[in-house]
């Protein structure tokens, strides 16, 4: 193999091992478990990520990139707002009865033990969620509501309104706390948030 294919194998390793590790220990994850469970040395994490914060954060830009790379072909362009908004909620609730929800759901609470622990930790997760999160903003910016466009400002408050819609019930699926909560409820809660009291212009403070 090239330098590059070496370097791409050991990040993929580590970030393959950092998961195991992560989702079974929490922020009592140790790098030198990772590095053993990856067949590679402390060195090599740092040579890749600088640090455990590193690797940690780029685990979860892993770990999220493919949903919204799917996000995003689940999304037409020439749907409106509303219908976008559906199609995103639709997504969501069939990504709950998938193979892998139940890991998923318990790294993601792992994840949040691990910020409250480490305060340092926890900026660099926050920032990578929001860096993936800018693709969401990007994706619903512009659609048509109400006979306007949706503006940046507009689809930013939706996100966050829509990341905790989601979160919430998604935990309630698995966890078996939500049983009616099926696509249509997925769907037609979403379609509630996306509403002239969630859309609140920046500058007028005033609904589209």
């Amino acid at each position: 193999m090239t330098r590059a294919e070496t370097k791409e194998r050991n990040r993929r390793a580590l970030l393959d091992a950092a998961f195991q590790v992560v989702s079974r220990d929490g922020h009592r994850a140790r790098l030198d478990e990772i590095a053993e469970e990856a067949g590679l040395t402390t060195g090599a994490v740092y040579s890749l990520f600088g640090s455990k914060g590193g690797l940690v954060a780029a685990l979860v830009t892993d770990y999220l990139r493919p949903h919204y790379e799917e996000i995003e072909q689940a999304i037409p362009a020439d749907m409106d707002l509303l219908e976008a908004v559906e199609a995103f909620a639709r997504y969501y609730r069939r990504s709950c009865d998938a193979p892998a929800a139940t890991s998923a759901l318990s790294l993601q609470i792992t994840l949040l033990d691990m910020a409250l622990h480490d305060p340092e930790l926890g900026s660099r997760l926050a920032a990578s969620v929001r860096t993936q999160e800018s693709h969401l903003i990007a994706l619903f910016t512009g659609r048509s509501h109400n006979g306007k466009a949706v503006t940046s400002h507009q689809a930013r408050r939706l996100v966050t309104a829509l990341r905790a819609l989601f979160v919430g019930l998604t935990q309630g699926v698995i966890l078996g706390l939500a049983p009616a909560a099926d696509e249509q409820y997925f769907a037609d809660t979403a379609r509630a948030l996306a509403s002239n009291a969630t859309l609140v212009d920046q500058d007028a403070d005033a609904p589209v």
